[in-house]
């Protein structure tokens, strides 16, 4: 997969789908910060799960079973856990401690397919990716997001 799909028109048109969503209360740090983690987990699996499926698409991927194997590559527990490990040099201290808030939040539920230890660092992982979104930290969510393709083309060969 090339990064071509990770250009500025669609950079763009998450950033005017972000500020159309959010133009009615525009949420502050401090006060996403309050948020419990697994809220922003609940957001930024939405974020990622849409950004996948929107760069599968992109890439003139056509039948459903087909996207859909290929973003469980993308989104399931062990994935996300192993692509946070390759990313964590890159976070900053506040975004390594948003997916620390979000890896120790106890969870009711874990799906029977993933590991505890995968499924928290997976939290911790959609926590971030929900924290850029909701701070409107557009070009840093583009940037993660960047890195994430490149550590999984990297882990795919």
């Amino acid at each position: 997969m090339e990064n071509d799909y990770l250009n500025k028109n669609y950079s763009k048109l998450l950033e005017e789908l972000h500020q159309m969503m959010m133009d009615n209360g525009k949420l502050l740090i401090s006060d996403v910060k309050m948020l419990n983690p697994l809220v922003l987990a609940y957001v930024g699996d939405s974020v990622y799960d849409t950004f996948v499926r929107t760069l599968l698409v992109s890439g003139g991927y056509g039948h459903v079973a087909k996207l859909h194997k290929m973003a469980i590559e993308f989104v399931k527990a062990k994935a996300q856990a192993d692509t946070l490990a390759k990313i964590m040099e890159i976070l900053t201290a506040d975004e390594q401690d948003i997916v620390r808030r979000g890896r120790n939040t106890k969870s009711s539920t874990i799906p029977k397919n993933a590991e505890r230890s995968d499924y928290r660092y997976a939290t911790g992982f959609e926590a971030l990716i929900g924290f850029l979104y909701l701070t409107g930290q557009i070009d840093r969510l583009m940037e993660v997001i960047r890195r994430v393709i490149e550590v999984k083309t990297e882990l795919q060969k």
